[in-house]
């Protein structure tokens, strides 16, 4: 390469060899191969515009300056006429600069070009708006907006959006199957896994089902959506099992299924039980839910029920009843309360219609008194009544709350919540009420609280997670045997993950397609057999897989219980490499969820997505939109 550089282009490079030069921005290398400039002055104009353009400023300076040097020179020319050239040359020069700096500088080329945003940059922005539309419930047609897109503009104009159809068609599909696939590498290292299903018929009459997947990583307890599909077919319990043993496939977990929650429908407990044969855990909510309505329904409560729904339904409907309901809780003080109304599918909408009564009492009696509706009236034995009804309903409503959090251990703690609502029925059993409606009620929640839960510390996979939560132990039974015979399989099964797993023989013979022979083993004098035999397991590295686990059973049992609302996950980390086989089980068991209510939360979700704006999506998309929101 020739040492003469005369190009401005070479203030940007730096020469290399004779055939490269190295660019002073990015560092990349540029071939300059016979001397030529091209290739270099192509590289600064599309990866670095901004440099060409301080080139055009400071060329558009000096001329502006050499101007001023001029004028100046004229002018001293013209009013002495006795200046030498030289004169005028250096004082041109002296007072050059400082024009130049006193002069603002001239707005660039670049201040008013956009420059286009960066591929990568614009893949990172559409998938971030996919994300938003998936998390936030927003349809496709939010991109052909104006208001969103003078707001997008506004942010980067250089940012173009994505059309809807290629948000639906391409951007969707793919970040489903990416999110889908990360899962897939999660769960695959999971130990075991409890799934919830649950079944659910949308404004359109499609028919969904859902199913959730719950593991424990890292002694954290995660959740997720497995799928949300549609299910063309009836809902026998072939049909289901077929369904539900289809997306065990396909995830990869057929083998570490530990529990399998559901309602109580038949076809659905069939096909868990008797086709798929996976440990069945029937809902304690929906078992709850079953109870309290039964025991509401009867005719004197039942009554009472209907008369506070007529106020409240009428009071929600009628303007004048309303705004005179709150102008009376002004006047008396209180806070600005709205009557709440039930809904049938739900127990403790029930209870929460009756508590809002009960709140704002006086305030509505006022009302009514005032308006004088043709509505029957509470009477004041039945006002009585409506609170001894909340107060009994009460602890229900916390127990259902308490089991259906999908971010905390709940399995274990199904047999101390049975028990303990059993105990509180007992006890108003043993303090009466004088109210009839209400002795009867207690009576029948009693007798049902005893069929639907009276066995429950014999549901297996429930009791060995109560014993295994250091929360409670052994502690949360009541009969001592059902406490001894979970001991006793929690021990089997730390011994079976003790157990090592012996080679197959051909794994013995061949390995790597050579052949290994084992060395044979030393023989055992006859006079030290016996004592060999009694001192075995005694030595380390050589114990007893079953005794290894009975010695760590005992070791746990004995260790002081932590308290209620610590993170038994954590206890369980810190001592992990104390109770290596307990703690294998223990990640089999904790991960169990009491509830099916995460399926359930999932269908409240697709209720938001398929709405009648956006009643024509195809079930695929809804899928992908379901599953994206339930996982981001």
């Amino acid at each position: 390469m020739s040492t003469r550089k005369r190009s401005d282009i070479w203030m940007h490079f730096v020469g290399v060899n004779q055939a490269q030069a190295r660019c002073q921005y990015c560092k990349n290398l540029i071939s300059v191969h016979g001397g030529s400039t091209s290739n270099m002055r192509r590289h600064l104009k599309t990866k670095h515009p901004t440099a060409l353009l301080a080139d055009t400023q400071q060329t558009t300076t000096g001329t502006a300056e050499a101007a001023a040097t001029t004028s100046a020179t004229a002018s001293t020319s013209t009013d002495s006429g006795v200046a030498s050239t030289s004169t005028q040359l250096a004082t041109a020069t002296t007072t050059a600069p400082q024009a130049a700096r006193k002069r603002p500088k001239q707005t660039t080329m670049g201040g008013f070009i956009n420059r286009p945003i960066q591929p990568l940059q614009q893949s990172k922005v559409d998938q971030a708006l996919v994300k938003m539309i998936a998390t936030d419930f927003q349809p496709f047609t939010i991109v052909e907006d104006r208001g969103f897109r003078a707001y997008t503009a506004a942010l980067d104009p250089s940012y173009v959006l994505p059309s809807r159809g290629t948000i639906s068609k391409r951007m969707l599909p793919n970040l489903f199957e990416k999110v889908r696939a990360e899962l897939q590498e999660q769960i695959r290292t999971a130990p075991a896994v409890c799934l919830t299903t649950d079944c659910w018929t949308s404004n359109t009459t499609t028919s969904y089902m859902s199913v959730t997947c719950h593991y424990i990583t890292d002694f954290k307890l995660r959740s997720n959506l497995l799928d949300c599909f549609v299910v063309a077919e009836s809902h026998t319990s072939q049909n289901l099992a077929q369904e539900l043993s289809r997306v065990a496939k396909e995830w990869g977990i057929q083998d570490k299924i530990a529990a399998c929650v559901t309602d109580n429908a038949s076809n659905i407990v069939k096909a868990v039980n008797d086709i798929l044969k996976w440990n069945h855990v029937r809902c304690f909510a929906h078992l709850l839910n079953l109870t309290v309505r039964s025991s509401v329904h009867q005719t004197e409560i039942q009554a009472l029920i209907l008369k506070v729904k007529s106020i409240a339904e009428y009071v929600r409907r009628s303007t004048v009843a309303s705004a005179k309901l709150r102008e009376m809780q002004l006047q008396m003080g209180q806070v600005q309360l709205r009557m709440k109304q039930d809904v049938a599918t739900r127990w403790n909408s029930t209870y929460f219609m009756m508590q809002r009564a009960i709140e704002i009492k006086e305030p509505l009696v006022s009302t009514m008194a005032l308006l004088n509706p043709l509505l029957p009236a509470l009477t004041p034995e039945e006002w009585d009544i409506t609170k001894e009804v909340c107060d009994i309903l009460k602890p229900f409503e916390e127990v259902t709350v308490e089991m259906s959090s999908e971010r905390f251990v709940t399995g274990s703690k199904a047999i101390l919540m049975a028990r303990g609502l059993q105990r509180i029925v007992a006890h108003r059993q043993r303090n009466p009420s004088t109210h009839e409606p209400v002795k009867g009620m207690v009576n029948f929640l009693a007798a049902d609280l005893e069929k639907r839960f009276g066995q429950i510390e014999r549901v297996r996979v429930l009791a060995e997670a109560t014993l295994l939560d250091p929360r409670f132990k052994k502690h949360a039974f009541v009969i001592e045997r059902n406490a001894e015979e979970t001991v006793s399989r929690v021990v089997g099964a730390a011994t079976h993950a003790a157990t090592p797993t012996l080679p197959s023989t051909e794994e013995e013979e061949e390995e790597e397609g050579g052949t290994t022979v084992n060395p044979p083993s030393e023989p055992v004098p006859q006079f030290w057999a016996d004592f060999e035999e009694r001192v075995t397991t005694l030595r380390p590295g050589v114990q007893n897989p079953s005794t290894g686990a009975m010695l760590e059973i005992k070791g746990f049992l004995a260790e002081p219980l932590i308290p209620r609302k610590a993170d038994p996950l954590e206890w369980w980390r810190v001592r992990a490499l104390v109770y290596q086989n307990i703690c294998t089980v223990m990640k089999t068991r904790l991960c169990i969820v009491a509830t099916s209510v995460p399926s359930e939360r999932v269908f409240s979700k697709t209720g938001q997505i398929i709405t009648d704006r956006r009643n024509r999506l195809s079930p695929s998309k809804v899928r992908e939109l379901v599953f994206l929101n339930a996982n981001l």
